[in-house]
C-alpha cells in the first residue's frame, strides 16, 4: 500500500483521491473548502480541511510520510506554485502537479515538481493517436522520449520470427510482451513465429514507434 496526499478537491482531485482509495491506498484528501472535504469524506482514508498555502499549517501533517504528493489546483498557477514550494521545503518524496498549459508546466518544473501532467492534453493526444491510428491499441508515456505501445503487427511481419526481422536492429524497438488470445508472453524469444492474431507491445522512443506503427 502506497500513501498520497491529494491536495485540490476540483473534479480532477476529486476523482483521483476517490479512485486511489478504491484501490486500496491510504489517502488523504485536503481542500480550503469544507463542502468538497464532508463530499469525499467517506470515499478516501483521511479529509482535511487545510490551507495548503500556509507552511505553518502544512507543517502538521508531516508530508515526508507520503510517497506522493498531489498538486491538483487547476488553474490557479499562484496557489500550486505556493503549495509546491511548501511541499519541497517540507520534505515531500514525490510530487505530482496538474497545469492547465505549457508555461504552467515548465514554471512548475523549474521548482521542483517530479511530474506535471496536463490532463486535458493528456486526454487529447490519446483520443487523437486512437482516432488518427486504429492499430495502436493502447499507449502508455515513460518519459518525454520514451513509450510503449500496444499494436497490430505490421502485416509483413506476420509468419516471420523475431530473429528474421532483426526488429531491434533494424527498427529500434524492442518487443517486451506478446498478446495472444487471451495469452500474454513475455520477453518472447527470437525464435518467436508472429501471428495474424498477435498484439505486440513495444517499448522504444517515440520516433522510433512512430516508424513501426506506420509500417502496413
Amino acid at each position: 500500500m502506497k500513501s498520497y496526499m491529494i491536495i485540490g478537491l476540483g473534479r480532477f482531485g476529486t476523482r483521483l483521491a476517490a479512485q486511489l482509495y478504491a484501490y486500496g491506498e491510504d489517502v488523504m484528501a485536503v481542500d480550503i473548502d469544507e463542502t468538497l472535504v464532508n463530499r469525499i469524506a467517506d470515499h478516501v482514508t483521511t479529509a482535511v480541511v487545510l490551507d495548503a498555502k500556509n507552511k505553518d499549517a502544512m507543517k502538521k501533517f508531516d508530508v515526508s510520510r507520503f510517497d506522493c504528493a498531489v498538486v491538483a489546483l487547476g488553474s490557479d498557477l499562484a496557489a500550486s506554485v505556493l503549495v509546491t514550494m511548501n511541499l519541497k521545503s517540507l520534505g515531500a518524496k514525490h510530487i505530482i502537479c496538474k497545469a492547465s498549459d505549457e508555461t504552467h508546466r515548465e514554471i512548475l518544473q523549474k521548482l521542483g515538481a517530479d511530474q506535471v501532467i496536463i490532463p486535458e492534453h493528456d486526454v487529447a493526444d490519446k483520443t487523437a493517436m486512437s482516432l488518427a491510428r486504429p492499430n495502436i491499441l493502447e499507449y502508455i508515456e515513460l518519459s518525454e522520449d520514451y513509450g510503449i505501445i500496444e499494436c497490430n503487427a505490421p502485416k509483413f511481419w506476420i509468419g516471420k520470427t523475431i530473429r528474421e526481422l532483426n526488429i531491434r536492429a533494424k527498427f529500434d524497438v524492442n518487443i517486451i510482451a506478446i498478446k495472444e488470445e487471451e495469452k500474454v508472453k513475455v520477453s518472447p524469444t527470437a525464435d518467436y513465429r508472429i501471428t495474424q492474431s498477435a498484439d505486440l507491445v513495444l517499448l522504444g522512443e517515440y520516433s522510433a514507434l512512430n516508424k513501426v506503427r506506420n509500417l502496413k
